[in-house]
């Protein structure tokens, strides 16, 4: 069974102090592609830098919200140098936090959308962050929806109802560990109505540890648990779920899941 763990974040400091181990146990655990998502301008130096060492790494580059304060004409240049890369199949992770704010949200819709821009310069599916913003989101991505090279809207955050919209803007929808979760009955309504061929599986590591490894540091040999929760909510094999998800991976991210 091939898995692709389609957002974790190996460029946080609770996996790179253990990076070498964490890759052993996604091997074993059968994932053979992680995409890893920048956040910051540094941390998107340092996916890039993981994507270049090993082979089983791919990378995003982008700003969160939280940090859009930072998404000044330097930090947008650099982004856009750094997106050229061979192993760059992403451009994110960019969107809203409406949940907690932490940059002003004039200032998060401005680099939602700039990115929104450089995304469709470059030719890169976007990965897109939102957090109690469903409004807001919709409303940006409207003006560039359908996405020419698609996205995902990463663990995905709200519920059943609001699936066909997303889809509408050329999105898939990313799942989580949160499927596992006894509190996660609306993650679990998502899994079983979204089209399979618009789904993504991830970890979003080192947050959102599944059961049974809840309150321990997330990674990705863990998203096999994933696929086997929505397995179980679909009525099908998590192996299934494994290879319709690695190959919606390549069909977004492109022929680097497989090469």
């Amino acid at each position: 069974m091939s898995l692709v763990d389609s957002h974790c974040h190996l460029n946080h400091p609770k996996l790179a102090a253990d990076l070498n181990d964490v890759l052993c146990r996604a091997g074993l655990a059968g994932v053979s592609r992680m995409v890893v998502v920048g956040y910051d301008l540094s941390s998107s130096r340092e996916a890039v830098s993981l994507a270049n060492a090993h082979p089983s790494v791919l990378a995003a580059v982008g700003v969160h919200p939280h940090e859009a304060d930072q998404y000044d004409a330097r930090a947008a240049d650099a982004l856009s140098e750094l997106a050229r890369g061979d192993r760059v199949v992403a451009y994110g992770e960019a969107g809203l936090d409406y949940h907690y704010d932490h940059s002003p949200r004039p200032i998060q819709r401005a680099a939602f959308e700039r990115q929104l821009g450089e995304a469709a310069r470059l030719g890169l599916p976007v990965i897109i962050h939102s957090r109690e913003a469903a409004d807001d989101t919709r409303a940006i991505l409207s003006d560039y929806a359908p996405l020419a090279a698609g996205g995902v809207m990463h663990c995905y955050p709200y519920g059943a109802d609001q699936v066909d919209w997303v889809l509408e803007m050329g999105l898939h929808i990313g799942l989580t560990g949160i499927v596992t979760f006894p509190k996660g009955e609306e993650a679990r309504q998502v899994a079983a109505c979204v089209p399979l061929d618009r789904l993504l599986i991830e970890t979003d590591a080192p947050y959102l540890a599944p059961v049974p490894y809840r309150g321990r540091t997330n990674e990705p040999a863990y998203v096999s648990i994933v696929a086997e929760a929505i397995g179980r909510v679909r009525g099908v094999d998590a192996s299934e779920i494994a290879a319709t998800t690695t190959r919606n991976a390549g069909k977004l991210f492109g022929e680097l899941i497989y090469a």
